[in-house]
């Protein structure tokens, strides 16, 4: 039975994910930032007769991060890789930005590099994105930053340090920023996912962004216009891509149809 790892899961789009990935026979675990809310998720999903285990991760904890990565070295290796936990935060000044890329995109970096031995030779990695992450938000000489070939991780760095001071300054404008923390955390995460595929080369394991849409959950609000088995469909595709035939390998997709950076 493949394993499966969903973060942010014991609601919304990462509970949707779970239960769909558990539907099409995989072992998920469902992790949470609170260990009751992520255990009582995926109780109500084995009463349903599917395969789920719950663990407490916090994206912004390495603690938990590494405490979970240890349990998982007794675990067969993971075939599919969630990265679906992330944050909106209220108000906008240098704290917000700084909290809102440390959970948005480092989270999903911390969770990769510490399962990273612990996935199968032929995983699947899945950042769940946002279309506010696209690049047509950003001014052309950061586009052109964020698009380079040689994009690293260290780059990405510099970026995600430039965006927290400049808004700190008040400056985040006239440097090409837009005045939106999840904005900018999404695209680093995009990033990420282009970085991460060449860091990937040779190797039959790949990774790939999903933009979901905007979708009824929490932080979708109710006026959004995808349900959540719509917003979920494009995260399993990404989740379960073979690797017969020409997957593809670090792209940005929705309902599994690629879409600009």
């Amino acid at each position: 039975m493949p394993i499966a790892v969903v973060t942010g899961a014991n609601r919304g789009l990462g509970l949707e994910t779970v239960r769909s990935l558990a539907g099409r026979g995989y072992r998920v675990w469902l992790t949470g930032r609170d260990a009751q809310n992520a255990e009582d998720a995926a109780s109500r999903l084995r009463a349903q007769a599917l395969e789920v285990q719950a663990a407490r991760l916090d994206i912004a904890d390495d603690s938990t991060v590494n405490a979970f990565a240890e349990r998982m070295a007794s675990e067969p290796p993971i075939e599919a890789l969630v990265n679906n936990a992330g944050t909106t935060l209220q108000g906008f000044d240098a704290e917000v930005a700084a909290r809102t890329l440390d959970a948005n995109y480092r989270g999903a970096v911390r969770v990769t590099d510490a399962l990273f031995s612990r996935l199968a030779p032929d995983a699947n990695i899945v950042m769940v994105s946002s279309g506010m992450g696209e690049l047509d938000k950003f001014s052309p000489a950061l586009r052109e930053r964020l698009l380079r070939p040689d994009l690293s991780r260290a780059r990405l760095e510099e970026l995600a340090a430039e965006f927290v001071q400049t808004v700190e300054r008040g400056t985040y404008k006239a440097a090409g920023f837009p005045s939106n923390a999840y904005s900018v955390s999404k695209a680093l995460l995009n990033g990420f996912t282009r970085v991460l595929a060449r860091e990937l080369e040779g190797s039959s394991r790949r990774v790939n962004a999903v933009c979901p849409g905007w979708v009824k959950t929490r932080m979708g609000g109710t006026s959004a216009p995808r349900s959540l088995e719509q917003g979920v469909s494009g995260i399993v595709w990404a989740a379960t891509l073979s690797r017969e035939g020409r997957a593809p390998q670090g792209g940005f997709f929705r309902d599994g149809k690629a879409i600009s950076w």
